[in-house]
């Protein structure tokens, strides 16, 4: 009989009457995901907005549609998460087996930071990683470095089974270009059944939130403004305008005072078979006032 993982023995000390702890048994209810195979053709990339530290696991309106974009899609062979909470240069890549998640968020419930998401080995997912890159960009590895909030929150809710491999990459640069060269650079691991993820929040004006955004009885112009501009660059596919975000997006010193939780769009982006054409919106709607558009790209 083989032994509970330490992610299900921990799963189990969540109280029953938890939001999540109802989730699993939900999950656990559920046939299972079918593995990608070849014959699918390759993942999408997605852009995940990734909500506030551990805030989705308490939120319905978080759980069901993340999950249910999960099983829209196969099962992954593996991911990789370019994720906004991880700003380091040069490009770096995570630990490759389960480690400590990073637990970096405060004022919340102590419970989460039992949470457990130790996924399998992901050596081999770090070989390929680096071997995409070019001789110019050396990649440093890790050994102990593991995965934070914008990684491991989404992909519990999505993936609670945590039997899919995960690797984090580190986001190295704000500059859209560069982006977008290593997110074509990773597209061929689209065509191997890995999924691609740029985790951030398609608006993140923390300090500029009022009580009123807060309770959800307002939405900030700077952050629907925002939200709007960039709905219609990507539904046009100009990605050209979206790399001008700092010169000609609206709203943008209160939707994104820093902005690397935008910038994880262009590794997405980047990974796409083509960048230009238009999006598939999996994820909308503001949470707190803030946008979180997240989608998918073919």
């Amino acid at each position: 009989m083989t032994s509970p993982s330490t992610t299900a023995v921990a799963d189990a000390r969540i109280p029953a009457d938890h939001l999540f702890a109802r989730h699993l048994r939900r999950v656990a209810a559920l046939e299972p995901h079918r593995e990608w195979a070849p014959e699918d053709g390759p993942l999408p990339s997605l852009y995940l907005s990734h909500g506030g530290g551990p805030m989705p696991f308490g939120r319905q309106d978080w759980i069901d549609p993340l999950h249910g974009w999960a099983r829209s899609l196969p099962r992954p062979k593996a991911i990789l998460v370019v994720s906004a909470h991880w700003e380091s240069a040069p490009l770096s890549v995570s630990a490759t087996r389960p480690t400590e998640l990073v637990y970096d968020f405060g004022g919340f419930d102590p419970l989460y930071h039992t949470f457990r998401y130790d996924t399998p080995d992901a050596s081999a997912l770090a070989r390929d990683v680096i071997g995409l890159m070019p001789d110019t960009e050396h990649v440093h590895q890790h050994a102990s470095r593991g995965l934070d909030h914008g990684s491991w929150v989404p992909l519990k809710i999505m993936y609670p089974e945590a039997d899919v491999p995960v690797l984090q990459l580190s986001l190295p640069t704000e500059d859209p270009d560069r982006l977008l060269a290593i997110g074509e650079r990773l597209r061929p691991l689209r065509e191997q059944g890995v999924l691609v993820i740029g985790s951030g929040h398609m608006t993140h004006g923390l300090p500029f939130l009022t009580r009123g955004m807060m309770q959800g009885t307002e939405i900030p112009g700077w952050s629907s403004d925002f939200d709007g501009w960039a709905a219609d660059a990507l539904a046009r596919g100009d990605v050209a305008e979206l790399s001008r975000y700092r010169s000609v997006a609206p709203g943008l010193p209160y939707a994104h005072p820093t902005v690397e939780h935008f910038t994880p769009l262009f590794v997405a982006l980047g990974a796409a078979t083509d960048p230009t054409a238009p999006v598939v919106t999996a994820l909308d709607g503001y949470s707190f006032g803030l946008s979180r558009r997240s989608f998918q790209a073919a």
